[in-house]
Order: structure tokens, then sequence, then C-alpha cells
């Protein structure tokens, strides 16, 4: 048990150490960023924007073919502002008159970087700017990739792109929601309800119209982009196979099949229900039916009650029959602006009874209600399987005559331009780094030069783990009384187990455990029998030859009785302890057992005899 508990105690040690190692690290590396702060300190109000870490910006530049790039480092040239407003609204709502800005960021600021900003609260913003090529989609993937950050946060409001169709009247000051596109893509928030959009507008061959087709919800949670106040990277991967992919921060969070994950399906089902086919009157769908030839027993009564008055109540003493529950305020004044004429007579206003606080109950007394033993309610017919039950009754299916098959949904239309056409309850939404590109290389290449430098302040701004439950606390003050109790476990459990227990606790266990040993006729007879029976096996295995080497064993004798010579002393010294322990003890009894306890061990006597009888 003792060297269970030493190495108990001896965990506890290592795992103290290592994490005080840890914690001298962490307050090492809080204090290489102390000293900046420090050093900051002093001029507060001027340098509270300025990054941990000291980084060199660059406009990024692409690396290959792309279709469209925007960092607005150069302000919003090429960008065009719509004139329009939108249909089937007021003049002044409908208008897109919503504030754009090129602003850097508020918070974790790259100096030099500048980024797109939606400023206004509850209006139409829409903006927009064309292509540097149009993308045809033929053999080459879609690539478009851009940032986003919410950094108020966001109530109700979306942050997506448009690819606006190719046509010949295609005209950017008249950008609004009705203009044809052919991808929409991007986050969007009301409420609760956290959607990234992948919508695309399939047409359909036979008819020409256009449909638009949403991609299944992700299964991930989106809500902590939306919350966390950082720079985020939006990417869809749309393939010639037919396949997408949809990622954030260079992470998939959904991909699929245009063929299989989209909302309605590209291609319409083979076979529709007849719409003129009509459910026939005699159809009994019914499973189940009342048994016709059941009957009401006689004794059923329909009228009884559900409740009745418990005949056994008895008043309680002391119940105050004439006085009221409530009573008018008798400290209640007549408000002085009160017009009888126009408010009506002034009552004061009903307060509780001070007088049937300490009785049973006031006012008259009513015997209480109770089930009714005798009430079953009204009677209906048991169930029975229903003999004529035809089934749910459904149309019939005919061919479909819109049916139509596509293949290759990724052939879409052309795109020349990119739009934002949005409307939000919260202001200060960013964008930046805008890339339409075939090459993911180029897309990864252009996040690493932007986005990449964003993601890499913020780390460094990142406060501290000690910080972060300071700040924890402050908006949730319980989780100090679970910091505490954190920190007293340990502790308790180190002084619980790793504190010397008292030798006099040791001395009792020893001395009781010899008291208990060593009794000395037990130990006599022991002996004794344990001789006998040495004493007849050896003679069993006596061997005569021994005689004749009776010189070579003498040696083996003379170690014997060396080792015996050892064993005695030791006897002797362990009898000369317990003899001192014995005399510091108050109880004669236990002296007595004490000397008697320094007698030989039986097995030691017997090796003794044995080397007397060699």
């Amino acid at each position: 048990m003792r060297f269970q508990w030493d190495w108990l105690c001896l965990g506890v040690l290592i795992i103290s150490s290592v994490t005080a190692e840890t914690e001298n690290e962490d307050s090492l590396d809080a204090d290489v960023e102390g000293e900046d702060f420090d050093m900051q300190s002093q001029e507060a109000e001027v340098e509270k924007d300025k990054p941990s870490i000291e980084v060199v910006y660059q406009t990024p530049k692409p690396t290959g073919e792309v279709y469209f790039t925007e960092t607005f480092d150069g302000g919003l040239s090429g960008w065009v502002l719509s004139k329009t407003k939108k249909e089937e609204m007021d003049g002044n709502i409908a208008k897109y008159d919503g504030r754009w800005e090129v602003e850097e960021l508020k918070e974790n600021t790259v100096p030099g970087d500048r980024g797109l900003v939606l400023k206004s609260v509850a209006k139409h913003h829409a903006i927009s700017a064309m292509l540097t090529k149009p993308f045809v989609f033929d053999n080459q993937p879609l690539i478009v990739q851009y940032e986003v950050n919410f950094q108020k946060g966001i109530d109700c409001g979306g942050a997506y792109i448009k690819l606006l169709s190719s046509s010949d009247d295609l005209n950017l000051e008249y950008f609004f929601d009705k203009t044809p596109y052919t991808i929409m893509f991007g986050p969007d928030k009301c409420g609760e309800d956290y959607k990234l959009h992948f919508i695309f507008r399939h047409k359909n061959p036979k008819t020409g119209e256009y449909d638009e087709k949403h991609a299944e919800r992700p299964d991930v949670d989106l809500k902590k982009f939306y919350l966390d106040k950082k720079t985020h990277l939006y990417t869809l991967v749309l393939k010639p196979d037919d396949t997408f992919e949809m990622l954030i921060d260079q992470t998939v969070v959904s991909k699929g099949s245009l063929l299989e994950n989209m909302v309605p399906p590209v291609n319409p089902s083979k076979e529709i229900e007849d719409p003129s086919d009509k459910k026939p009157d005699d159809w009994d769908e019914r499973p189940k039916i009342p048994d016709p030839n059941a009957v009401k027993p006689d004794d059923w009564d329909e009228d009884e009650p559900s409740k009745i008055e418990d005949p056994d109540a008895v008043k309680p003493e002391g119940w105050l029959d004439d006085e009221p529950q409530y009573i008018p305020d008798p400290n209640a004044k007549k408000p002085k602006d009160w017009d009888e004429e126009m408010d009506g007579e002034w009552e004061a206003p009903q307060i509780p009874n001070p007088k049937c606080e300490t009785a049973p109950g006031c006012g008259q007394w009513v015997r209480p209600m109770k089930n009714n033993p005798k009430y079953k309610g009204k009677w209906r017919a048991p169930m029975i399987d229903n003999p004529n039950f035809q089934g749910i009754w459904s149309p019939r299916k005919i061919p479909n005559p819109d049916y139509f098959e596509d293949l290759h949904p990724f052939k879409m239309t052309t795109v020349s331009a990119i739009g934002l056409e949005l409307w939000s309850m919260t202001s200060d939404i960013y964008f930046d780094n805008f890339i339409i590109c075939s090459d993911k290389e180029v897309a990864d290449r252009w996040a690493a030069d932007g986005w990449g430098l964003k993601k890499l302040v913020a780390s460094a701004n990142e406060p501290g783990m000690f910080s972060q439950l300071v700040t924890a606390a402050e908006d949730h003050p319980w989780l100090w009384v679970l910091y505490v109790l954190t920190l007293a476990l340990p502790v308790g459990l180190g002084v619980l187990f790793c504190w010397p227990a008292k030798k006099t606790d040791e001395y009792d266990f020893k001395k009781t455990d010899v008291c208990k040993q060593i009794r000395k006729g037990e130990f006599k007879q022991e002996g004794e029998e344990f001789e006998d029976d040495e004493i007849e096996e050896e003679k069993e295995n006596e061997d005569p030859a021994e005689d004749e080497d009776e010189g070579e064993g003498g040696e083996d004798i003379d170690d014997e009785e060396e080792v015996a010579d050892e064993e005695e002393n030791d006897v002797a010294d362990a009898s000369q302890e317990e003899g001192d322990m014995s005399n510091k003890s108050d109880s004669e009894d236990e002296r007595k057992e004490a000397d008697e306890g320094t007698g030989d061990h039986p097995l030691q006597s017997v090796r003794k005899r044995r080397v007397r009888k060699d």
C-alpha cells in the first residue's frame, strides 16, 4: 500500500512540474509580447490599431490566367454603382442608395491593405464590374474566391456575390435584383438561419425558361464564421464533370453533384401523377372502423359528471367566513388629477386581506371536488379492422410531358460581370481580394498573398489563454468559482496523498505486527514438526558416498556455519532493537511480549539444527 501511495505522489508531482513548465513557457511568451505592449502603452491612442507583428504588405498579383481580380487597393476603379431601384416597392425604400467605401479593417489591420465596405444599414446596395474576359463553361473549371469580414457581426443580411449572365443589353448602371445571373454564391444570415448559398440558373432545353437550382445545405455549423469578426475566405469550385465544392478558409464544407445534390433536381422525373385522375366516391381509405355490432351496456351512464364534491371534506377550524380575500388598500389615496366626470368614481386598489394570512382561508367555504368513481364518459363502439379497406389512394402515373435529360448541367450561360446586390441590417461588412480563374493553384497563391497575411496578423493579436479565461469570467462571473475549484483540486490531492504519515503510526503498526507474529509456544511447536520432517527426508536421501567425500563436504559445512553465524547475528540485532522498543513502552504486558518476540524464527532454528547435525 505504501508503495502505491509513493507512485501516486510521484505521478502528481510529475504532472505538476509539466504544468508549471508549460505555464512558465506561456508566461515567457506573454513577457515577450508584453514588452511591445509596454512600449506602445505610452502612446496608446496613436498606436492602438497597430498590429502586434510587423508585416510587409504587397498587393497580390495573379500567378496565372485569370478572368477577374480585384484588391481594392487602388479604390473603386472599374466598379459601377447602380442608379436604378427595385420594382414593386416605394420609391425611397426601393432605391439602391446604400453607401460603399474603400477602407482598411477596423481590427487586425494589415497596413496598406484595403477592401470594399458596405456602410449603410437597412438600405439596398448594388455595385458591379465587368470581368477581364467572359468565362465560357466549356472544359475548364470555374473557381470563384473572395474574402468577407462581418466586422460588427451580422443580424440580418447577406454577403454573397452574383456572376451576371452575358447579354447584349447588360447595363451595370441598371443592375438590380431582377438582373439575370448565372451563379450566386456566398454567406447569408437572418435570425438563427446561417446559410452558404450556391445557386445556379438552369435553362430548360424544352421551354427555354430558367429555374434556380439550390445546393443542399452544408452539414457543418456555420455560426462561428458570422460572429467571430475575423476575415474568412469563401471559395466555390465548379468542375466540368458536373461536381462542385464549397470551401471556407480552404476547408471543404460541402461538395456534391449538379445532377444529384441540387434542389429541385436539374432533370425532372420521367413520370408524374395524372392531374385528371380523381379518387372514386366509394374508395374506402379507413384502416379501422367502429364495430357495427357493439352495443352500449345498460349500466353505462353518460350523464355522470367527471368531478363531484367530496362529501368527507370538513371545513378547517379557524376559517374566516365573514372576511373577504381582498380588501381596498387603506393607504391608497385618490390622485390629485382624478376627474370623476371623465374617469368615473375612484376606487382604492385591492390588496390581499392581512387577516387571511394567518387563517386557513377566508370567504365562503366550498367543498373541494374529487374524481367521480361512477364517471365513464360518452360511450363509443370499439374499433375493428375495416373489411372494405382499399389502401391510401394516389393518382395513377403518366409519362411526364415536360421530361428532359440534361447530362451536363455544367454548361451554363456565359458569365461576363460580377456584382453585389445586398440588403443588410448591419453595417461595415468587408469584402476583399476577388478572383475568378480556372486553376486552383493560382487561387491558393492569391489567397496566401492576401488572406494569409490577415490570418497571420489575427493569430498574432489573439489573446493568450489566461486573458481569454479572464474575459470569459467578466462576462460570466460564476466561472470564478470553477477556476478556484480547478486550482484547489490538485493542491488538495497533493496534500492528501503526499503529506508524510506520522512515525508513531508506523511504530504501532510494526509493533502490533511483531506481537501477532511472534508467539514462542507456536514457534516451538512448528519448529519441532518442521525439524522431524527434514530429518526423515534427509535419511531417505542419504548417500553412502557422502562419507568418502567428507573432506570436500567440510568446506561446505564451514560455509554453512558462517551463514548460520551471520543469521544468528541478524536475529540477535533484531532482538536487541525490539528489546529497545519494548523498554520505551509503558505497558508491562507489551514489554513481556516484545521480549518473547526476540526468539528465533522457526525456519532459522531448523537451519541451525541442520548445521549442527551435519
